[in-house]
C-alpha cells in the first residue's frame, strides 16, 4: 500500500512554499485591509517564519518551534475582516501557483482550525 503524499510534499515541498510566501506577502502588504499589520515588522523574518509554520501545517514533517498562534497575534485584536483578507490572499497565491481547487480547499480548511487563536487578540 502506497504511503499517502502530505500536501506539503504534493505542492513541492520547501522551495514551493517559500515562492508562495513570497508572493503571498506581495499581496498582503498591498492590501490596506491589513498591511498596516506588518509597519513595523521585519518581513524578511517574518517570511522565514510563515514559510516554515506553513511547511509544518501541511505536513513537512519539521517541527514548528515559533509562538503559539494565540501568542503571536495577541494584542493585534484582529477582526474577522482581517482573517478573511489573509486566507484570500493566501488561496489566490496558490490559485497563482496552479494549485488543484481541491488542494486549496484543504489549506483553506486548515487555516480556518486557526480562527479563533487568531481573533480578537
Amino acid at each position: 500500500m502506497p504511503i499517502a503524499q502530505t500536501l506539503f510534499d504534493k505542492l513541492g515541498g520547501q522551495k514551493t512554499i517559500d515562492a508562495v510566501v513570497d508572493e503571498f506577502y506581495k499581496r498582503v502588504l498591498a492590501d490596506p485591509t491589513v498591511n498596516l499589520f506588518f509597519e513595523n515588522t521585519d518581513m524578511e523574518k517574518q517570511r522565514r517564519h510563515q514559510a516554515a509554520f506553513i511547511g509544518y501545517a501541511l505536513g513537512s514533517g519539521v517541527q514548528f518551534t515559533g509562538k503559539s498562534m494565540a501568542k503571536a497575534h495577541e494584542g493585534m485584536n484582529l477582526q474577522p475582516i482581517h482573517f478573511d483578507a489573509i486566507v484570500k490572499h493566501l488561496s489566490q497565491t496558490l490559485e497563482h501557483f496552479h494549485v488543484d481547487q481541491e488542494d486549496i480547499q484543504e489549506v483553506v480548511k486548515k487555516i480556518g482550525t486557526l480562527k479563533d487563536d487568531v481573533l480578537y487578540k
